[in-house]
């Protein structure tokens, strides 16, 4: 069984599979070197970037309300940041990672002490780079335990597995990256999915790198969901055997059971398998839940194998789990408006009931005309751009946490729109092509400390509709409502879940539809936000908040390591 490795101060783990129980001495440092490392898959082998050569890289447990630290050495080509995703870093933004937005990345040659400041998390999250497509393989899960002294809220599974979702091309990342900014066209598709590293069976030269998880009969296995694709939704399943949903990017939820999930980049999800089948081998597989019309994308399947222990002859062949079809926006939906949150008295909800903030922001793919002299392969000779409330983001020089905290002025505006800067029917199948070219800059909106937040995403159908995967830094949310067409301001709030909604990091908005978010902004700072599709966020679906402190000492932003990375 793969568990990732615990790296710098030794982690005793035991494991007692049968017993339910664990025993972990959890180290406080950890030591990440950036480098690259051959691998090899679909019958080429290639250098990529891992972090201790590792891919997936190494797995970080953590107990609730722990404080660690991460040593980041960088001993590769580029530039780098890592980011702690869902990891609400309280009063800390220093190391939240994002480049030019809360830090300088790590030069090559270069090293960063990052801090980590658990509070309320509590579940499976993850990390990965935060600097240009680097995420493509530097990315790994964290397990954030109770605290000592407390349980989880459902039974004591036997034992617990990371499934980590990704993708593999076989070109370098960085030459797909260079050539997707320069044509201004759609990236080329990576060639595969893969689970914990391995595309499965159904890819060439791939059979006996597939990745199995050994399990007994009769046993509960928790397994620790991470989408760490670059691109893509994913559908999710396993052959005879539904999942119980008990968990979603750090936060306990009630518990789900379906045949099938759907999960966004940037999500996570805690799911129970409970081993209850005659002993044989059965496939999980995911692939591309993807709804653009007449872009191409990865269409392949991922496989893995669930393979019983014991003495039996397994089936000839295996059967793929249902999965559904590449465009049902319908089963994506049903499943993410399916998730509620926890509401027991040890995991309450506290959904802000008075919101003194509103926002409402389109969300966008759009165009820019071509450099004059220039091919560019988006529609019609144009550029693909993406933005909120028709600003696409433009990244500055230095990062927005140094010049807010330095008081330098010039490097970002403070005026993010409170609401679509243009109204029109956002989903119509056809809208003027004036619409579609955004204008660029560097634009924050100022929240004061215990503000109450709403914020209503609206897809839109320029250029092409699709689904939204939105990720906010430094808070986690109540999803409150999610909708299907226009949003209407007079009668959609009236079906908000104010009782026990979803409390998350990352939201998918509904292709041509709506999603509503709620929280406090009680964490001073500089946040980033944007859509977690990689080509949204290098084309400008991007914003940033920044939290200004409260009166109390405790309410006021830390200061900065004495390390941060120059720019």
């Amino acid at each position: 069984m793969w568990f990732g490795n615990k790296i710098f101060i030794t982690c005793v783990l035991a494991f007692l599979l049968f017993d339910g129980l664990y025993c972990c001495q959890l180290s406080d440092r950890y030591r990440f070197v950036l480098e690259e490392a051959p691998y090899t898959r679909l019958c080429s082998t290639k250098n990529i970037l891992t972090v201790n050569g590792e891919f997936p890289g190494p797995t970080i447990r953590v107990n609730a309300g722990d404080q660690i630290t991460v040593d980041v050495y960088n001993k590769g080509k580029y530039n780098v940041t890592i980011h702690w995703h869902g990891v609400n870093q309280l009063r800390y933004p220093w190391s939240d990672g994002p480049e030019y937005i809360t830090q300088c990345p790590i030069q090559p040659g270069g090293k960063f002490s990052q801090k980590l400041i658990l509070s309320t998390e509590e579940g499976t999250i993850w990390w990965h780079a935060h600097s240009d497509w680097t995420r493509a393989t530097v990315y790994g899960a964290i397990f954030v335990y109770p605290k000592p002294g407390t349980t989880y809220p459902f039974p004591q599974p036997d034992a617990e597995v990371p499934i980590i979702l990704g993708g593999w091309w076989k070109r370098d990342i960085m030459a797909v990256y260079e050539q997707f900014l320069a044509t201004g066209g759609a990236p080329n598709q990576s060639d595969a999915f893969t689970i914990n590293g391995q595309p499965g069976d159904l890819y060439p030269c791939s059979k006996s790198e597939t990745f199995k998880l050994n399990v007994d009969q009769g046993k509960t296995y928790l397994l620790r969901m991470v989408n760490a694709d670059v691109n893509n939704i994913l559908f999710f399943a396993i052959a005879g055997h539904p999942i119980t949903v008990v968990g979603a990017d750090g936060s306990y939820t009630k518990p789900l059971t379906r045949d099938y999930i759907a999960i966004a980049p940037g999500q996570t999800l805690d799911a129970l398998l409970h081993t209850n089948q005659q002993p044989d081998h059965y496939y999980m597989a995911a692939r591309a839940y993807f709804t653009a019309i007449n872009v191409d994308f990865d269409r392949t399947t991922t496989t893995a194998i669930v393979q019983y222990n014991g003495n039996y002859t397994a089936s000839p062949s295996l059967s793929l789990p249902y999965l559904p079809n590449y465009n049902d926006t319908s089963a994506s939906f049903n499943f993410s408006s399916s998730l509620r949150g926890l509401a027991s008295e040890d995991h309450p909800v506290n959904v802000p009931k008075n919101v003194t903030t509103q926002l409402i922001t389109t969300v966008s793919v759009n165009t820019l005309p071509c450099i004059p002299n220039d091919t560019c392969q988006g529609p019609n000779g144009t550029r693909f751009s993406a933005s909120m409330n028709n600003i696409s983001f433009i990244l500055p020089s230095i990062d927005i946490l140094q010049a807010y905290y330095g008081h330098i002025k010039g490097v970002y505006g403070d005026h993010f729109p409170k609401y679509p800067p243009y109204i029109f029917n956002f989903t119509a199948e056809y809208l003027p092509l004036i619409l579609e070219i955004p204008k660029l800059g560097t634009e924050v909106y100022i929240l004061d400390y215990n503000s109450t937040v709403e914020i209503v995403f609206q897809g839109t159908n320029l250029v092409a509709g699709i689904d939204h995967p939105m990720h906010l830094h430094g808070h986690s949310f109540y999803v409150v409502g999610l909708g299907q067409g226009n949003f209407d301001p007079e009668k959609d709030p009236l079906g908000y879940n104010l009782v026990d909604p979803p409390y998350r990091n990352t939201v998918t908005v509904p292709k041509n539809g709506w999603s509503t978010i709620r929280f406090k902004a009680d964490n001073p700072g500089v946040w980033f936000m944007h859509c977690h599709l990689d080509r949204h966020l290098t084309w400008g679906m991007d914003m940033v908040f920044i939290v200004r402190d409260g009166d109390q000492w405790d309410e006021r932003m830390l200061p900065p390591p004495p390390d941060m990375p120059p720019c």
